[in-house]
């Protein structure tokens, strides 16, 4: 049987694995499109001519505050590209880089580490301006900027509310829930408080079947956090979108939502990997580090692949899951509910919350359809066994069980760019 070698992200390093070629579909890719040549020259023609907005120059005169939205560590933003390009034109226009907060928009995910910051953000931001982390679960720390018409509270981060220029940064790709990060995103729920973000993500917004991958239309969750983004008001985003090597392909400035929509107009005709019918068995992953540190993230290598699974197939991931389950909270979940329908039973009830709930509950979409088998040398195969899913020793093996299963007919799809990949069923 001939054999194909490839590599999965996985980790800092890539997993390499070898698949029987005659079953295999793919491997499913990003289009192929050339980086920018000169990104930082890209960003800096975005600030000055900018989508539906007046240039960053002309927006920064006369204010006298700024707070500049990034993401943390689980996106591979090129921050200093970014923030290389911005800051000057902040300073030039008057405001001081002791009032130029940057804001690590970390939604509810722990803060970041003094290391981490370093690797966002490079050595002389972290030294020359104040750096600070949102979190979330701190009510009081956040202003109610007004309530959606579904009735969800838009409690934001005081600092961000109050700067005279907002600015966000952000990174557009596939979002298992909202459609597509970036944009709205860095607002809610990167610097929302756990009392709106329990709400925005809640089982009445995520059981909705456009609150998924690739889908603004009808999508709620991307309805909700745009109306409280607008709320909260935004001056001025950045966004960019990256290659399979993580190089800038476009950059996108301006109007929150005009700009945003214009990088998803970009990155749909690039994320987008057609197969004709639905296979038996997916090998994905869940993107390399910063992506792949906790099963918490990791579910998301999982709903991307979901259009291209047969009901009943098999998911085969790799993760190195290096940091482990997740928070505390999430890891809780697992201890307190049994059975995912026990866990479903429980939120759809509403009389239960938990903290971070809204992965598991996207884990159980996964469950709904197929199997879940995961490859990883960060957790033990007992605690894998205790999140719902199959620990395998190796690709190889979980692939070698799954065919075995489903027979001589049986197809495999592969995905070594996981979920930066959107996989559809071609019509």
């Amino acid at each position: 049987m001939k054999t194909v070698k490839l590599t999965l992200d996985y980790g800092r390093t890539g997993l390499e694995v070898e698949l029987p070629g005659d079953r295999l579909v793919g491997p499913l890719a990003m289009r192929d499109v050339p980086p920018l040549d000169d990104p930082a020259s890209a960003i800096a023609q975005a600030l000055a001519n900018p989508i539906a907005a007046q240039p960053l120059a002309e927006l920064a005169r006369g204010k006298s505050s700024a707070c500049i939205l990034v993401c943390d560590i689980t996106r591979p933003v090129p921050n200093p590209l970014i923030l290389g390009a911005m800051l000057p034109v902040l300073e030039q226009a008057g405001i001081p880089r002791q009032k130029t907060l940057i804001l690590v928009a970390t939604g509810l995910h722990r803060p970041s580490t003094a290391a981490e910051k370093l690797e966002m953000l490079g050595a002389s931001v972290v030294a020359d301006y104040p750096v600070a982390d949102h979190y979330g679960p701190r009510l009081e720390d956040h202003t109610l900027v007004g309530t959606t018409s579904r009735g969800i509270p838009g409690w934001i981060d005081t600092r961000y509310v109050q700067a005279d220029l907002k600015i966000t940064t952000g990174l557009i790709e596939p979002h298992l829930m909202a459609g597509y990060s970036g944009g709205r995103k860095l607002i809610c729920p990167g610097v929302a408080a756990l009392e709106t973000v329990k709400r925005w993500h809640g089982p009445e917004l995520l059981e909705h079947p456009n609150a998924d991958c690739g889908i603004l239309a009808g999508n709620p969750v991307h309805e909700e956090n745009t109306a409280i983004a607008k709320m909260a008001g935004c001056d001025f985003i950045v966004n960019v979108t990256l290659d399979s090597r993580r190089r800038v392909t476009s950059v996108v400035a301006g109007d929150m939502e005009q700009a945003f929509l214009a990088g998803v107009r970009f990155i749909e005709g690039v994320c987008r990997a057609p197969v004709h019918e639905p296979v038996d068995v997916v090998v994905t992953c869940a993107a390399g580090y910063p992506l792949d540190t906790t099963f918490y993230q990791a579910v998301k290598g999982m709903t991307g692949c979901l259009p291209i699974v047969k009901q009943g197939g098999t998911i085969i991931l790799a993760a190195s899951l290096s940091e482990g389950v997740g928070s505390p909270e999430f890891q809780s979940l697992f201890h307190e509910n049994a059975s995912l329908d026990l866990f479903m039973t429980r939120i759809l009830g509403k009389d239960y919350f938990v903290m971070d709930q809204w992965q598991l509950e996207e884990l159980a979409k996964v469950r709904r359809k197929a199997r879940v088998k995961v490859v990883s040398d960060g957790l033990p195969a007992d605690v894998l066994a205790s999140c719902f899913v199959e620990p395998a020793t190796s690709v190889e093996a979980a692939v070698a069980d799954a065919l075995a299963e489903y027979g001589p007919d049986a197809r495999i799809a592969v995905i070594p760019k996981g979920p930066y990949v959107l996989p559809t069923l071609a019509r």
